[in-house]
């Protein structure tokens, strides 16, 4: 009888042996406290130096519930959301004081052991540094904030039904929906169908093959909805554990409704500039053009009255003829004052922006015939170079010859305070890689090397009239085609402007 309970005894000390040989052995902090307030460390394990830093001496004795992050102490009491009961066991997340004073994340699961009439005796606890768990974690809610409350609109893509499994409020209230219904989308549907077979597909392809696709296409708005949004950028998301094969897409888009209306607003305010810039040359060219009109004016009351004259002699076949041919001097003046009339109409009438493809050296010797009595006044001689092979360019016509009055009559300007008698100006055209360059040349006293500096900025002119918004909406012109603007001078020798611009591409 003896040696049985004897046995039973080696056997329970074994047991409990290799238990604590196990509890020893475990990386986890496996710890009993006392089952009041103070939560006292009883005993623990040899874990606790790697998980806390202090020895087993050390920890003994210590009040657990002082080294709870004080906004964690009282997680079990207010059944946090980080507290899980399950089967008589509680698990528990929370900050931790290690022994160098910085605090770790642990994750506890504790069981209370209670006596034969149910009266807490002592608490056993199994613990792990989950930190970078939870660091991980934290980062992917703050990255959740981010993302949903970016401004762009964000969106994950299936790769296989291409239906869209997540979707921040930007895209949500962009596309015309709430987050709060929840409407599933698939891509194919944010898109027109043309634009999703070609631009859509291209996009998703280029990122399953390279990774990331950037560029622009236009998302559909649903009716009544007055939005402008584009996709920006696909990014594609492989299985790592599998085979590699795309997974998802995350799609960033972005609402430009505002950029294009500031785009447009821009856009009517450049048209206008051009336009008031039309009509201030106008006015200072008025004398040169009332002379213009005036002259086929005079030639007309000349000829109606010399016709007159012959008809009150009365009429025979003598002067039939010479009656018929004043009828004919008559009509030519009448058209050349009315194409005088029509192209200075044309010239300062409020457009929108048009292109049309017209002949570049037609449009230089259209200008100039609008500056002929300026230039006769300023005793101008107009020399031509223009490209043989006639180029023609598809632009706006309007502002392009607005571009080409400025520099002339600059050319014809500069001539102003110089007393040389000889005076050209040279107007040449050619076309070179893709560009059409017209240049306009003088020979007067040129533009020093500041004056160069400042010559495009705005309301800074030499002139003793005008605004100086001239050469600044020409370059405002010519950039709004693709192309550039410039000023050559030695400051001694005259000065030559040059403009390129685009040609046509078929």
């Amino acid at each position: 009888m003896h040696e049985s309970i004897a046995h039973e005894l080696r056997k329970y000390r074994e047991e409990a042996d290799r238990y604590r040989l196990l509890a020893e052995q475990s990386t986890d902090m496996i710890s009993r406290h006392t089952a009041t307030a103070e939560w006292i460390f009883i005993d623990v394990n040899p874990a606790v130096e790697r998980v806390l830093g202090y020895s087993v001496e050390e920890i003994i004795g210590t009040k657990g519930y002082d080294l709870f992050h004080p906004e964690d102490a009282d997680n079990l009491l207010k059944r946090a959301e980080t507290v899980h009961y399950r089967r008589g066991m509680y698990t528990n997340t929370y900050r931790y004081r290690h022994k160098d004073g910085h605090y770790i994340w642990l994750e506890t699961t504790s069981k209370t052991i209670r006596d034969e009439k149910g009266k807490s005796v002592e608490i056993i606890c199994v613990s792990r540094d989950v930190t970078e768990r939870e660091m991980a974690q934290r980062s992917i809610r703050r990255l959740a904030r981010v993302v949903e409350a970016s401004s762009d609109l964000i969106m994950f893509c299936n790769h296989q039904s291409m239906q869209l499994t997540y979707m921040n409020e930007s895209a949500y209230r962009t596309l015309g929906s709430e987050k709060e219904n929840l409407v599933v989308f698939y891509l194919d549907q944010i898109f027109e169908t043309d634009i999703f077979n070609t631009l859509v597909q291209d996009a998703l392809n280029h990122a399953a093959q390279h990774g990331t696709w950037y560029g622009s296409v236009p998302i559909k708005m649903a009716e009544n909805h007055n939005r402008i949004a584009e996709i920006r950028e696909v990014i594609a998301h492989r299985n790592r554990t599998e085979n590699m094969q795309v997974e998802y897409y995350s799609i960033i888009g972005r609402d430009i409704t505002l950029k294009r209306r500031a785009e447009e607003q821009a856009k009517r305010q450049q048209l206008e500039m051009a336009h008031m810039s039309r009509l201030l040359s106008v006015g200072e060219m008025a004398t040169g053009l009332a002379h213009e009109i005036n002259q086929p004016l005079a030639a007309i009351l000349n000829y109606c009255r010399g016709s007159l004259r012959r008809l009150e002699e009365g009429t025979n076949e003598s002067n039939l003829p010479q009656i018929t041919h004043s009828m004919k001097l008559i009509t030519k003046q009448a058209k050349r004052a009315a194409e005088i009339v029509k192209r200075m109409r044309s010239f300062v009438k409020r457009t929108d922006f048009q292109r049309v493809e017209f002949s570049i050296n037609e449009s230089c010797v259209d200008v100039i015939g609008f500056l002929n009595q300026e230039a006769i006044d300023h005793n101008i001689t107009f020399s031509f170079e223009l490209d043989p092979k006639a180029p023609k360019l598809l632009a706006d016509k309007i502002q392009i010859e607005q571009v080409l009055l400025n520099l002339v009559r600059n050319a014809i300007e500069a001539y102003s305070d110089c007393d040389k008698t000889y005076r050209p100006v040279i107007i040449t055209t050619h076309q070179l890689h893709g560009y059409i360059y017209i240049s306009v040349q003088d020979e007067g006293n040129g533009i020093s090397a500041e004056g160069l500096n400042t010559l495009f900025e705005p309301f800074i002119t030499s002139k003793s009239t005008g605004l100086g918004m001239g050469l600044a909406i020409s370059q405002t012109i010519v950039e709004t085609h693709g192309g550039q603007l410039w000023a050559e001078s030695d400051g001694t020798n005259g000065t030559k402007f040059h403009f390129k611009v685009p040609v046509r591409k078929n």
